[in-house]
C-alpha cells in the first residue's frame, strides 16, 4: 500500500513537471524569445503592414544598400521593426574601413546610403517613408497602393558619410 502511494506521488510529481515545462516552453514562444536586454522590436504578425511591406518589397526585386556605420540605414531598418528582416539588404561598409565599401556595391555604383534600388532600375537614395517605398515598388501599405513607376525617376540625395563628397 506505501509502495503504491509513492509510485503515486512519482507519477504526480512528473506530470506536474511536464506541465510546468510545457507552460515555460508556450510562453517563450508566445514573446518570441524576448528576455531582459533583449533588443528586439515588437514580434510581427502576418497582418502586420510592415511585414507585409516588406515581404512584397523583396519581392518585387528591391534591394536596400546601406552601412552598418550609417544613422539614416539604422533609421530606416528602425522604421520597419522586425519586419526588416525580410527585406533584402546589401551591407556596403568594409568593417574597420568607413572610407571604402564592398565589390557589389562598387559594382552597383552606390554613391549614398541608404540607397533602395528597385527591380526597373530605379533608385531612391536617403532615408524614405514606408509609404515612399510602396509606391515605387508597387506595393500595398496602408491606405497606399503603388504603381512602379514606367519612367525611371531616379532620385540622389546625399545622406551623408565619407562616400558622399
Amino acid at each position: 500500500m506505501a509502495q503504491d502511494k509513492r509510485k503515486l506521488g512519482i507519477r504526480i510529481l512528473v506530470i506536474a513537471a511536464m506541465i510546468l515545462a510545457l507552460g515555460a516552453f508556450v510562453v517563450i514562444k508566445i514573446r518570441g524569445g524576448e528576455g531582459p536586454g533583449d533588443d528586439r522590436v515588437t514580434p510581427v504578425s502576418a497582418t502586420d503592414d510592415k511585414a507585409i511591406l516588406a515581404q512584397c518589397l523583396t519581392d518585387k526585386g528591391a534591394k536596400m544598400y546601406g552601412a552598418s556605420w550609417c544613422p539614416h540605414c539604422a533609421q530606416q531598418k528602425k522604421d520597419f521593426g522586425a519586419a526588416f528582416k525580410s527585406v533584402t539588404y546589401v551591407e556596403c561598409a568594409i568593417p574597420g574601413d568607413n572610407s571604402q565599401q564592398t565589390q557589389i556595391c562598387k559594382d552597383n555604383n552606390i554613391k549614398g546610403y541608404p540607397t533602395w534600388r528597385f527591380a526597373d532600375g530605379t533608385e531612391k537614395t536617403g532615408e524614405q517613408t514606408l509609404e515612399d517605398l510602396a509606391s515605387a515598388a508597387g506595393c500595398k501599405y496602408g491606405s497606399v497602393t503603388g504603381a512602379a513607376p514606367a519612367v525611371p525617376t531616379n532620385v540622389n540625395v546625399s545622406a551623408g558619410g565619407p562616400l558622399a563628397k
